[in-house]
């Protein structure tokens, strides 16, 4: 349970309210992928989306970057579309990249990845949705 004064509530909120630019590492050209659902929602809602996967050139009518060094802006947060025994290398490079959060999708949980990000300062959420939480805040009762 989130608690309004737990650190993921602190970066869900920076997330949907400040909108900095996400990289999505991972992202799928597949409409049914849930990388390419919640890509699709959170451009639907106005923010800006970069797509990170070296097998396309383009996802969502949006240039795709081969990795987030190619990435030619400052990232906000990097969201992680990847086995959990998969982000340590992209945590790495947020951590490089100077990427204020790392954002780790539904299942995917790394303990080491994120004591690293959070020793370099940066804010670590895991196993949560970036489109869930967008949804429950627009909600009645968000």
């Amino acid at each position: 349970m989130i608690t309004p004064q737990s650190p993921d509530a602190h970066w869900i909120n920076w997330t949907l309210d400040a909108r900095p630019t996400i990289a999505v590492v991972g992202i799928s050209n597949n409409p049914q992928r849930p990388s390419y659902q919640a890509s699709a929602y959170l451009l639907e809602h106005g923010f800006n989306l970069i797509p990170v996967n070296p097998r396309y050139t383009s996802v969502l009518g949006r240039p795709c970057h081969p990795s987030l060094a190619a990435v030619p802006v400052p990232i906000g947060v990097v969201n992680l579309f990847q086995a959990s025994d998969k982000v340590m290398p992209f945590v790495e490079q947020a951590i490089s990249l100077g990427a204020a959060l790392v954002w780790m999708q539904l299942g995917i949980v790394n303990e080491d990845a994120a004591a690293l990000a959070r020793a370099a300062n940066l804010g670590v959420i895991m196993d949560r949705c970036i489109k869930i939480e967008h949804e429950l805040r627009q909600s009645p009762a968000g």
